[in-house]
């Protein structure tokens, strides 16, 4: 770790704080590159230090310089790295920010007027399409019909394609594929007629100014040059779609991810972006982070067992992690007969560790949605 207060490292510096295969990735500042990075491997170390290498040696400009990231504090946390390591002037952006950036500048430059206005919540919205459509929801389907409307449009769906796209991708929609796609046309034509967009239209609407305007899409790719795309493995359709206009023309594109960590399928995310990379860019460099410097040798040993069981595609590609943290105490697993039964269970694990002189702070409960905290909570 660098001093944020002393001088800038060398690129030789920066080079001598990786490991062997991130020292690869370091150093492949030209062309295609793409990382399958375990979780815990220190991918995007890696990643950081490659855009501030290839500053360094003078192969990237900062200002044309575009990294991509799935959440804004990832953004936020790529800047600070960056900017420890003597880089600043990189754009460290959401998929979603960087096209709302480039909509609001070329947009009124283009047709004469501001873009729609952007949303903050579709769930309104998507009520009144179903009053519109004289259907019923509550609240929990309220959701998953927005769910399902954000799937449409990541996959680049429309409202009539719907009913065929969900039969051929098996789909299980939370109602009526009918009915969904009638609610799905409703919500388009609300939005239409205020003059509003929501988060997946910033998307396809910048995806389509630069599709019909070439001025526009020889200006951003003239912009951007080098491309660092974290988390690739949850990639939609649209998302894709934008990043090929992006970086048609680009020296150097980077993306990482993890196919066994895809979690974002539902809104139409896949890994096969990722595990396709190299035969969509002949001559792609491919380079495979294993040393896992998070877990212990119990805990990785554990996870590469139960990725033995996965399947798919993603199966056929996945990484064997090697702690680098030595021994520690084995996981233990429970089974509980239900819900209550299992947080009434972690509530007498956790009194038992406070009770042999572990502090509170020592202790983390984790649960798969904030949904579930209040039972963990009153037990």
């Amino acid at each position: 770790m660098f001093d944020r207060y002393g001088p800038p490292p060398t690129a030789d510096e920066i080079l001598d704080a990786l490991d062997p295969e991130q020292r690869r990735v370091a150093k492949s500042v030209d062309g295609a590159v793409c990382v399958l990075a375990g979780a815990g491997t220190g991918k995007t170390r890696a990643i950081t230090h490659r855009i501030a290498y290839g500053v360094l040696t003078g192969v990237m400009q900062p200002t044309q310089t575009l990294a991509v990231t799935f959440t804004a504090r990832a953004a936020g946390e790529m800047r600070g790295r960056l900017r420890r390591l003597g880089v600043s002037g990189v754009q460290a952006r959401t998929f979603h920010a960087a096209a709302l950036r480039q909509l609001q500048f070329f947009w009124p430059r283009t047709y004469g007027a501001d873009p729609p206005r952007l949303t903050e919540s579709k769930i309104p919205l998507v009520a009144e399409a179903v009053q519109d459509c004289r259907l019923r929801a509550d609240r929990a389907e309220l959701r998953d019909l927005t769910g399902e409307v954000e799937w449409a449009k990541a996959t680049q769906t429309a409202p009539d394609d719907y009913p065929g796209q969900v039969a051929a991708t098996r789909r299980k929609p939370p109602r009526d594929a009918a009915e969904v796609a009638r609610v799905y046309a409703a919500y388009e034509k609300i939005k239409a007629g205020r003059g509003l967009m929501d988060f997946e239209d910033v998307l396809l609407l910048t995806v389509g100014l630069l599709d019909e305007r070439i001025e526009v899409r020889e200006q951003v790719q003239a912009q951007y040059r080098h491309f660092t795309v974290d988390e690739y493995q949850d990639v939609n359709p649209l998302q894709q779609r934008l990043l090929d206009l992006w970086a048609q023309q680009a020296r150097s594109l980077c993306v990482v991810g993890d196919a066994s960590q895809t979690i974002y399928s539902f809104t139409g995310a896949t890994p096969s972006f990722l595990l396709g990379f190299k035969h969509r860019h002949r001559g792609a460099e491919v380079v495979e982070l294993v040393r896992d410097y998070r877990s212990t040798v119990q805990v990785v040993r554990l996870a590469n067992r139960l990725l033995t069981h996965a399947t798919g595609e993603a199966a056929k590609h996945r990484l064997e992690l090697v702690s680098q943290r030595g021994e520690g105490p084995a996981p233990h697993f429970v089974e509980f007969a239900d819900e209550p039964g299992e947080a009434e269970g972690v509530a007498r694990r956790v009194k038992k560790l406070l009770d042999a002189g572990v502090r509170a702070a020592e202790i983390a409960v984790l649960f798969r949605s904030n949904a579930q905290s209040e039972g963990y909570e009153q037990a």
